[in-house]
């Protein structure tokens, strides 16, 4: 390849349609057009699927020197290179013109009732490129529709124009291989693996990659059209990814969830539950008004009455008071609860969802990053689909990449006990270790944390500083946490006062925030000892046994404020549809003012105040809408862990002696009230099964599909027993809301 003088190695010049551009080499045509300004039309061309196919032939243009129009998707710009579209030249645009009327063949004409209309790109090409008018006068081909290929997404045949992007989605990305093309020719379509449905963490997004309305979303058909939504931009915390998000309104309501590429963090990629759970926002039984208990049980009363029995119990509680955060609170939610807990009545005492550790600012790394790396190693209980989605994305496109995954968990590459992830990191810092050896040698190494207990941030921080990660950039380091917010929460509950934590003995008032510390039977456990509950949820069910007061809460598209994510990355949320019930954040306020502190009803006013102690005078202006990355801190080593790693239990190798296994209880990534009030959803939610190893399973006479009584302490519960034969011995693996009332170790038998 010919260099321009004084052009550098890497860079090539292109001409597009007169228009010259240098790119650099290896660029595709289509993107090297673009930096022209000047448009390739494409259908199957997605760059975040991998290598083009060219199989919808919508981008032909010529190429000087070539006698046939070319595929231009599938092209790389060359040094050199003489470019023309259908802009310039006849032939392509006779070419696509062709390309769109085959296409049309069979492509039925109900734009007016398509969801598609109005968004589609058949349509704005068609208009663009396409024939005026028809020359076919026979009938077309038509199908059964639509075929609900799962609870969540139909399939329209006649609409298809077999583009190949859900399929290569599914085989390329999510790597799930559930959506196939099947048959040849004219006969290809569209279907599932056996016709089974598909069902798949990621598989939302293949109706976005839908060109045409052949894939849409059987909660939004028919619920809206672009001339009368409003598309709001937002972030998703419904993990600690903080996927970028538009969220589509109607009337007031949340009608649609898109993605919003941010490319450091999700690619433009979301999982299901981010998707689809927004329905939860108008449950039937979702709390609207106040809820205090009276002698026939919770009773509606008014706000004036709910503030009036909330100081009550504020003022005669004192200093005695216990609060407990669910994690999934804005930065500014949790800072006004903390500054009229706090600030004004004095009360110490806060349940933080997870311990977090600021030690991994030394080695933060955009998780686009983990794609580029050549060794990731994943240490913790938990698979890290069920806990951050679109990090096992990342993960999956590294592998794809070439790089070495290695995961040390109870059913990883490297078996490990349950709770173990501690040790495993204490023995990968030591010199000697060959896995250990192998990350300090790496220049492009990855270490997650992905599992509950033993301060894991500052556990994979102490790792990543003993390899001498944070002296190579393109090295990082993730905690994976349990909630959205855990971080964010922390640090803004920490700045509100100068006061030292205490525990007080007894409880006088225990106030919970959020549905997943309602939900926890820890937090269930500390309302036992209290005299009053006050508690702030979306459903009068995770509280209507215990609480004194339930006042309502508001969903993540209802609220405003900013949130913390696993990069430690600073986004803002922004409220879609206003709630049916008021903002917290108007209520701390006032409730405030009747002990003396002022605590702003706005988000934004309570930003700048955060900002200036925790974010170095952040703005929301610089936060924007594709917030950015942090600079790297200096490394602080964190506080040693208070806890130790729970012995592991494993089965005798005696094959006549049945014992006890250890319950790994896991938190399933469709699981919570927002997945429950989905129907269309409640498919992705784990079976009522028991996962043993081989080895364990033989030693109890139990096959796969057997039903299994798991027995714990005078309790238990049955379910079906599934072998995973890369789990570790002595483990029984059980969804947690299937082991709720099971303890540390169980028995199982078949029964």
């Amino acid at each position: 390849m010919s260099v321009e003088p004084g052009s550098p190695p890497d860079r090539v010049s292109v001409t597009v349609d007169d228009r010259t551009v240098e790119v650099p080499s290896g660029t595709g045509l289509v993107e090297a057009a673009q930096a022209a300004g000047i448009e390739i039309p494409v259908f199957c061309y997605e760059p975040r699927l991998g290598p083009p196919v060219g199989a919808c032939r919508m981008c032909l243009v010529e190429i000087e020197g070539m006698p046939k129009l070319q595929a231009g998707c599938t092209l790389s710009a060359q040094d050199g290179m003489v470019v023309r579209t259908a802009r310039t030249s006849p032939k392509a645009a006779e070419g696509q013109e062709a390309t769109l009327e085959f296409i049309l063949v069979n492509h039925p004409l109900d734009c007016p009732v398509c969801d598609k209309g109005g968004e589609c790109p058949l349509q704005d090409l068609t208009f663009r490129y396409g024939p005026g008018a028809t020359r076919m006068t026979f009938s077309k081909l038509t199908f059964d529709k639509p075929v609900p290929i799962s609870p969540l997404i139909a399939l329209d045949r006649e609409r298809c124009i077999l583009c190949y992007r859900c399929t290569r989605f599914s085989e390329e990305v999510a790597e799930d291989g559930q959506l196939i093309a099947r048959n040849r020719g004219a006969a290809t379509e569209i279907a599932t693996f056996e016709d089974e449905p598909y069902r798949a963490p990621f598989s939302g997004n293949v109706i976005e990659l839908c060109p045409v309305g052949a894939l849409t979303s059987t909660l939004y058909r028919f619920e809206g059209r672009p001339w009368d939504i409003q598309n709001v931009p937002s972030v998703c915390t419904g993990c600690a990814v903080g996927c970028n998000v538009s969220v589509t309104v109607r009337e007031g309501k949340v009608r649609r969830i898109l993605s919003r590429n941010h490319p450091e963090i999700d690619r433009g990629w979301l999982c299901d539950k981010g998707r689809f759970t927004y329905p939860h926002l108008r449950a039937e039984d979702r709390i609207t008004v106040p809820l205090r208990r009276g002698p026939k049980g919770l009773a509606e009363i008014s706000w004036d009455e709910a503030l009036d029995t909330a100081e009550e119990l504020l003022r005669g509680a004192g200093s005695a008071i216990v609060t407990a955060l669910s994690g999934a609170e804005t930065n500014e939610l949790a800072y006004a609860l903390a500054r009229l807990l706090r600030g004004g009545i004095g009360a110490h005492s806060a349940v933080l969802p997870e311990a977090t550790s600021d030690a991994l600012d030394a080695f933060r790394l955009p998780l686009s990053g983990i794609a580029e790396a050549e060794l990731v190693v994943v240490v913790g209980d938990d698979p890290v689909v069920e806990r951050a989605p679109i990090v096992e994305l990342w993960i999956r496109e590294a592998r794809r990449r070439g790089a070495e995954i290695v995961t040390c968990s109870p059913a990883g590459t490297v078996p490990s006990s349950p709770g173990a992830a501690a040790e495993v990191c204490a023995r990968l810092g030591e010199a000697g270790d060959p896995l250990g050896s192998r990350l300090r040698a790496a220049e492009r190494a990855i270490l997650v944390w992905s599992g509950p207990g033993g301060g894991g941030g500052a556990r994979i921080a102490e790792l990543a500083h003993a390899l001498g990660l944070e002296g190579k950039p393109a090295c990082g380091a993730f905690h994976l946490p349990a909630t959205p917010n855990g971080r964010g929460v922390a640090l803004a509950w920490s700045i509100s006062a100068e006061s030292e934590e205490s525990n007080p003995e007894p409880i006088g008032l225990l106030v919970v925030s959020g549905d997943d510390a309602a939900a926890n039977p820890g937090v269930r456990a500390l309302a036992e000892q209290a005299e009053r509950v006050i508690v702030v949820t979306m459903f009068p069910e995770l509280a209507a046994g215990w609480a004194d007061l339930v006042l309502p809460a508001t969903g993540m598209h209802e609220r405003e404020g900013t949130s913390l994510n696993l990069e430690g990355r600073v986004q803002r949320l922004r409220r879609a549809a206003p709630p049916p019930c008021p903002d917290e954040l108007a209520w701390i306020s006032k409730l405030g003012a009747r002990f003396g502190v002022e605590i702003s009803p706005y988000a934004a006013v309570l930003f700048d105040e955060l900002a200036a102690s925790l974010f170095g005078g952040l703005t929301l202006e610089d936060v924007g809408l594709h917030a950015p990355l942090p600079a790297r801190a200096a490394y602080e080593p964190p506080a040693p862990p208070t806890t130790p790693a729970p012995e592991p239990i494993v089965s005798p190798a005696d094959d006549h002696f049945v014992g006890q296994l250890r319950l790994h209880r896991y938190r399933p990534l469709f699981s919570g009230p927002d997945v429950d009030r989905v129907a269309e959803l409640r498919f992705q939610r784990p079976a009522a099964e028991v996962e043993l190893s081989a080895a364990d399973a033989e030693r109890r006479g139990i096959a796969s599909g057997d039903q299994v009584s798991v027995r714990s302490n005078g309790t238990s519960v049955e379910l079906v027993a599934r072998v995973n034969r890369r789990l570790v011995e002595g483990v029984a693996r059980v969804a947690e809301e299937h082991a709720r009332d099971l303890h540390a170790s169980v028995e199982i038998v078949r029964i």
